[in-house]
Order: C-alpha cells, then sequence, then structure tokens
C-alpha cells in the first residue's frame, strides 16, 4: 500500500504570481542542454512551503524529487513513540529524496520546512532521463548522492561511538557553522530540535548546555547560542 502526503498549507506558484522564479538557474541546471532544459522545465511544478510544512513524508510514495530554491529545512528520520533524529540541515540548492531517482519509490526519511521555502517538485523521470543523456550532469547528481551518504555514516559513526558531551559538542559545531548563511539559526531551531541532532532527549541537552556554559564554553542568550571557545568544543567533540 503506498502512502501519499496531504499538503495543506502549501501553495503551488503559478507564472502570474508575484514569487513565481521563471528558470533553474542553480550552477547544476546550467550543463543542461536546451532539450534537456525544457525536459526538466516540463516536470517541475513551483511550490511553495510554510514554516512547519513537511517537504516529505518518511514512507510515503515517491514521485518526484524536491530542489530548495530558498529557505531552510531539517531531514530527519522517524523513530518509534515520536522520537525523532535529526540528519542535516537543508540549505537552498540542494536536492531532497534522490534516493527515489536511484533506489526506492518512497522517501527514507522526513523533512520540514524551518522557515517558508520555495521548491521545486521535480518528477523523476525527467530526472532520470536527463541523468541518462547527460554524462556531467550525472556525475553532480550521483557527487550530491554520495556525500548525502557520507554525512549519514558520520551521523551514524558520532551516534555509535560518542558520549554525550562529544555529540552535543558536534552538535553545536555543526550548526555554528551554517550561522554565516543563516545567523538567526539557533534562534529557528528548539532545544528539542539539538536535542535530536545529538540523538539525546531534551532535558539531557538543556543540563549539557548549561553545563557548557558554565565551563565557559558557550554563551546562552535565550534562545540564541554564542560560541566561545571553539578549541575546547573541537577537543570534546575528537574524544567523545
Amino acid at each position: 500500500m503506498q502512502t501519499h502526503i496531504s499538503y495543506n498549507c502549501m501553495k503551488t506558484i503559478l507564472e502570474t504570481d508575484q514569487e513565481f522564479i521563471c528558470n533553474i538557474d542553480a550552477p547544476c541546471f546550467q550543463m543542461l542542454s536546451k532539450e534537456e532544459a525544457e525536459l526538466v522545465q516540463a516536470g517541475k511544478t513551483q511550490i511553495l512551503f510554510r514554516k512547519g510544512d513537511n517537504l516529505t513524508k518518511q514512507g510515503a510514495f515517491a514521485s518526484y524529487v524536491l530542489f530548495l530554491i530558498n529557505g531552510i529545512a531539517k531531514q530527519y528520520i522517524e523513530g518509534d513513540s515520536s522520537k525523532n533524529f535529526n540528519l542535516r540541515i537543508i540549505k537552498p540548492g540542494e536536492f531532497i529524496g534522490l534516493s527515489a531517482v536511484f533506489t526506492s519509490n518512497k522517501f527514507n526519511y522526513s523533512s520540514i520546512a524551518l522557515s517558508d521555502c520555495q521548491v521545486y517538485l521535480i518528477e523523476k523521470e525527467s530526472i532520470a532521463g536527463v541523468i541518462k543523456q547527460n554524462g556531467m550532469f550525472g556525475f553532480n547528481i550521483i557527487k550530491r548522492y554520495c556525500e548525502q551518504n557520507t554525512n549519514l555514516f558520520e551521523v551514524m559513526r558520532n551516534i555509535l561511538y560518542k558520549q554525550m558531551n562529544g555529540r552535543i559538542a558536534d552538535t553545536l559545531l555543526y550548526i555554528d557553522s551554517l550561522k554565516k548563511e543563516f545567523p538567526e539559526i539557533f534562534q529557528i531551531l528548539s532545544r528539542k530540535d539539538i536535542a535530536e541532532f545529538a540523538g539525546i532527549s531534551t532535558e539531557s541537552a538543556v543540563k549539557l548546555l548549561k553545563s557548557f556554559e558554565k565551563d565557559k564554553l558557550i554563551e546562552l542568550h535565550e534562545k540564541d547560542i554564542l560560541l566561545i571557545d571553539y578549541n575546547s568544543l573541537h577537543e570534546i567533540s575528537k574524544k567523545g
């Protein structure tokens, strides 16, 4: 039985709408021929997801690949008893659901909009067709797919072999690395989000953050977090 996603808040953006983006101007699409570009254009729909909307739902039928134009989202694995594990932050210019092209007819993970997100839904047959025709485009897509898998293995390694201190240090360093592009990233994420990146309970995450603040590794400013002692955080991360 195939599961389909019901989106209540998302909005299809038409060519007559002010926010419509005419062309796919991301670098990876610039290597397409005119015919290949037309194939992708014909197989895409432009969607506006509101903050809190699911872009993909784990286990749902996947007939398309998503390409994030603007906004920010998070990718996560849904567990039992409402326990989730966050895998990564999805940034503009990234694909979501590439596994639908290569291995599966279902999404392997969920993703949710952390802000309003403008997205292309591109039929996976269109992407697969262009990959077969255009070696450089195919290479770029496979490279992105492999990078996502590498990230998944790194996340698994951290969870399997690091203690809570190391996990929370990893999480803080990772999120902080996004601050240049997204200055309010810590304010966008809840303490529960941070805990689910580290694979620990929210209560444990809050205690560790207060402990790190006491040790002058970080400063807590309501929802915002300022990293102070990067060397010590890297050392905690390395030792796990």
